[in-house]
């Protein structure tokens, strides 16, 4: 079957190894002149089954609030005279209790966990190298208050199955030296052995590589304007190229997935969250840390890659606008140093925005739509790298009418139309 791919990011391109071994003729379409070169380009690095919890908390809303007068609020709401922004703020705000928190953090762990160990299947089938680093992930606290929370909190990541470790400020950098310049900040953390990082710009390049040799046609730097509609299928893609014919079409280009989706009359709740990114070299007198982590009381996430080291932060719900100025990093930059100031190269940033495709519950859309030949895999939020592999693995299975190796409770047309 002729399957099209619209969208060439993790999503897109884990989606076209699974198809492609299933005997399909895949081709993948994207404006972009590389794969991974939007929201997959500099991300937090982090597979973090271990982070799984839910974007919408009761938190939320208080600290969207303070973002207003307060900027350096680890959750910014920037309001637009944009009809879309509102609905999903409403569908947000809808999700930030303590019930829907608990439940949507169960689907989460549940989808990330299981990624997991289809980017190990991956990984074993084609030994792809992507600056890899296994062993765990950290999450610190520079408060007794908020980790003695955090650490209660994290019983629930325990009775969905995962193993989680509070260790107080000794045990902690005695587990990573380089945290041990932030020991007199740390007031304690929490270890999750079974969490890893990687570059995901890198895998998803490499795996892009094999899908080719596989068989996989890529048209980049090719700009899709509108799916061609016809009897209640979709017959082609519309693009900057022409017409791009399949039989099968899977839509997984994620922010820009709900406005091409609209005139089909499927209206996803899906919108750009904004994510701020920096990428400082190593040398070789810097001490980094050994494992990637996020200091939580001010989510900023770092990861040590290879001869680089990311640091990312803020979450920015203030519309499509990727543009940015150095000023924008001045306070993650300043936090990074404080707690890490031997880590990296401070003085020489590569400085990265990029859109995170946001749905109020952190789930994304994995299903078929109303048209019986379009298949959605799409909005996967800040978590795209850990979901990767199990969400396309989830849409080959359904494409083939295989049973799906674990519930999709929350990844539904359907879940989205109720809540």
């Amino acid at each position: 079957m002729r399957i099209v791919i619209l969208g060439a990011g993790l999503a897109g391109v884990t989606s076209a190894w699974e198809l492609v071994r299933d005997g399909h003729e895949v081709t993948v379409i994207d404006r972009e002149i590389e794969v991974a070169n939007f929201s997959s380009y500099a991300n937090a690095g982090l597979i973090a089954p271990g982070h799984a919890f839910a974007w919408a908390s009761p938190d939320a809303p208080k600290i969207m609030l303070k973002s207003f007068w307060n900027n350096d609020q680890a959750i910014r709401f920037r309001p637009k005279f944009d009809i879309h922004q509102w609905q999903w703020i409403i569908k947000f705000l809808g999700q930030c209790n303590n019930t829907r928190s608990r439940i949507n953090t169960e689907h989460k762990v549940r989808l990330c966990s299981y990624s997991q160990r289809c980017l190990n299947e991956v990984v074993s089938a084609t030994n792809l190298s992507y600056e890899r680093t296994t062993g765990g992930l950290i999450y610190f606290y520079l408060s007794k208050k908020s980790f003695e929370a955090a650490a209660r909190k994290s019983k629930l990541l325990v009775e969905f199955g995962l193993h989680i470790e509070a260790l107080d400020t000794h045990s902690l950098t005695e587990l990573d030296p380089g945290l041990k310049s932030a020991r007199n900040e740390i007031a304690g953390g929490l270890y999750v052995a079974s969490d890893e990082s990687g570059d995901s710009r890198i895998f998803t390049q490499e795996l892009a590589k094999i899908c080719q040799s596989d068989g996989v046609h890529f048209e980049m730097g090719t700009t899709v304007h509108q799916l061609v509609h016809k009897s209640n299928t979709i017959c082609a893609v519309d693009t900057s190229a022409g017409h791009i014919e399949g039989d099968m079409f899977v839509m997984a280009l994620g922010v820009h997935s709900a406005n091409l989706l609209r005139p089909l009359g499927i209206n996803l709740p899906i919108y750009p969250v904004k994510g701020y990114s920096v990428t400082l070299p190593i040398m070789p007198r810097h001490n980094p840390p050994k494992f990637g982590g996020v200091d939580e009381d001010n989510l900023l996430a770092y990861c040590p890659m290879g001869d680089h080291f990311r640091i990312t932060a803020t979450a920015e719900i203030g519309g499509y606008d990727t543009s940015f100025k150095p000023r924008d990093f001045n306070t993650m930059m300043a936090k990074a140093r404080t707690l890490m100031p031997e880590a990296a190269d401070y003085n020489n940033p590569q400085y990265w925005a990029c859109l995170r495709p946001m749905t109020p519950t952190g789930l994304p859309f994995i299903d078929k739509s109303h048209v019986p030949n379009l298949w959605l895999n799409t909005g996967h939020g800040h978590m795209g790298w850990t979901m990767a592999c199990g969400s396309a693995r989830i849409l080959a299975d359904l494409i083939a009418g295989r049973p799906t190796a674990i519930p999709r409770q929350g990844m539904t047309l359907m879940t989205s139309e109720k809540k």
